[in-house]
């Protein structure tokens, strides 16, 4: 971004600071245009990385074909629709075909789809569709379990109430296959 384009997105923040009936001069938000800019580019950072940039350097060989789950992926995104955080747990599951990814990339997957503006129901959908493409499973299965401040702290305003979306492709379509995944999810953790 230039910094002619950087100082528009500035003077425009510092706009919407005065619409609310702030003074963006005063102290403490001085900075805050600059900051929020900066802190948006964070959190939106997933647009800066593909699925096949981060799997391929960890694809590896492997006569393994039973169920690799990884459970409690946190994530936190942003909605699209206001731009409100909504966060939450994101579980894996996939069956291999000759290949298995190194562990440590499946968390990074659903952190490059987590920080784009995002529904949770593309999320899910795009996470299961990207591990489909770049390790070619068997199947894949994804369920993601989130709190959305959306709805806790404007409109409904209900604090308990999550969401809950899943994706399952290949064999995790089966009902066995799904529901041994499932099973998986609902043991105690160690």
């Amino acid at each position: 971004m230039s910094d002619k384009e950087r100082e528009k997105h500035l003077q425009n923040m510092s706009g919407i600071l005065a619409y609310l009936g702030e003074d963006p001069k005063r102290e403490g938000l001085e900075k805050t245009p600059a900051r929020y800019l900066d802190s948006m580019k964070y959190f939106t950072r997933g647009y800066q990385e593909t699925p096949k940039q981060i799997i391929a350097e960890a694809l590896f060989k492997v006569d393994y074909n039973d169920m690799v789950i990884v459970r409690d992926i946190e994530f936190y995104s942003l909605c699209e629709h206001h731009l409100v955080p909504f966060y939450g747990r994101c579980h894996i599951g996939y069956i291999p075909n000759g290949r298995v990814v190194g562990l440590s990339k499946i968390p990074r997957i659903v952190e490059v789809f987590s920080r784009r503006l995002q529904v949770q129901e593309q999320l899910t959908h795009e996470i299961g569709k990207a591990f489909e493409e770049t390790l070619a499973p068997q199947g894949v299965g994804i369920v993601m379990e989130a709190y959305h401040l959306c709805m806790m702290m404007r409109g409904i305003e209900k604090q308990r109430a999550f969401t809950v979306t899943s994706s399952m492709l290949g064999c995790f379509r089966k009902q066995e296959t799904r529901q041994e995944f499932m099973a998986h999810l609902r043991s105690p953790r160690p």
